[in-house]
Order: structure tokens, then C-alpha cells, then sequence
């Protein structure tokens, strides 16, 4: 079905529930391949920052965040990439999709943040809204 899938994750509930999707968008396609976006946010970065004090601590603490996503595409035997970028989450992921050619865009409807988890609005409407490709809220 699809090839190339952009899939936005934090480690959150919904994020898992969004990567069962994206896997089974790119599942059989010999070509398939799914691209992992954890955008760390600036203001939960100077937390990290003060509760942790250590880059590889905080790095290691993400990629545990992943951990479920990455074990389901290996047991899928799916291809994947991750990729953590630091800013706002809406633009970034919006930013990331629109510079590679994405076939699809799937993101949880709610990520970790806890603001954000209050309305709908704030990432995946910015990201539904701004990229160019397909997008696919999971709630």
C-alpha cells in the first residue's frame, strides 16, 4: 500500500497505537520502510536537563521510550529509521515530512505532553493541516 511512512512517536499510548498502523501500512511491500520522528521539546528538554544532567542519560531514556515501537516493526521484520529532533513538535514534524517524499504521515491524536493532551488542536492539527503528504491521526 504504502512505501515510505513518517511516523511521529513519543513513547505515549497513542504513539503505539499509531505505530500498529504505520507497520501495517508498509507490511508486504518489499520496499516498505517506516522513518521514527521523537521531537524533544525545548521546554521538556531544560527539564530533562535538571532532572537528569546527562545527555546520554536522557538519550537512553528516549530510546527506552521507543522500545514497544521498535520491538513490533523487528518482529514485523519491517525496516525502520530513527530520528530525534529537537524543537516545537508541530513544525518540526511538519518540517522533517515536507523535506522527504512521505507516502503517508501517521501520529497519535495525543502525545505526552501534558498540555497538549487537553485538545486535539495542537500537534497532529498542525501537522494534518501543514504537510503535503497523507496524514493519519490515531486516537
Amino acid at each position: 500500500m504504502y512505501e515510505k511512512v513518517l511516523l511521529a512517536a513519543d513513547g505515549s499510548e497513542h504513539s503505539i497505537r499509531a505505530a500498529k498502523h504505520a507497520a501495517s501500512l508498509v507490511k508486504g511491500q518489499a520496499d516498505g520502510h517506516v522513518d521514527i520522528v521523537y521531537v524533544i521539546d525545548v521546554e521538556q528538554s531544560k527539564s530533562d536537563v535538571l532532572k537528569y544532567g546527562d545527555t546520554t542519560l536522557m538519550q537512553s531514556k528516549r530510546k527506552e521510550a521507543l522500545k514497544p515501537i521498535v520491538e513490533m516493526l523487528k518482529e514485523a521484520a519491517l525496516s525502520y529509521e530513527i530520528h530525534f529532533k529537537h524543537g516545537d513538535p508541530g513544525p518540526t514534524i511538519v518540517k522533517f515530512a515536507n523535506e522527504r517524499n512521505y507516502d503517508c504521515v501517521v501520529l497519535g491524536s495525543r502525545g505526552l505532553n501534558p498540555l497538549q493532551t487537553m485538545v486535539l488542536g495542537s500537534v497532529s492539527h498542525k501537522v494534518m493541516k501543514r504537510v503535503k503528504s497523507p496524514v493519519m491521526v490515531v486516537k
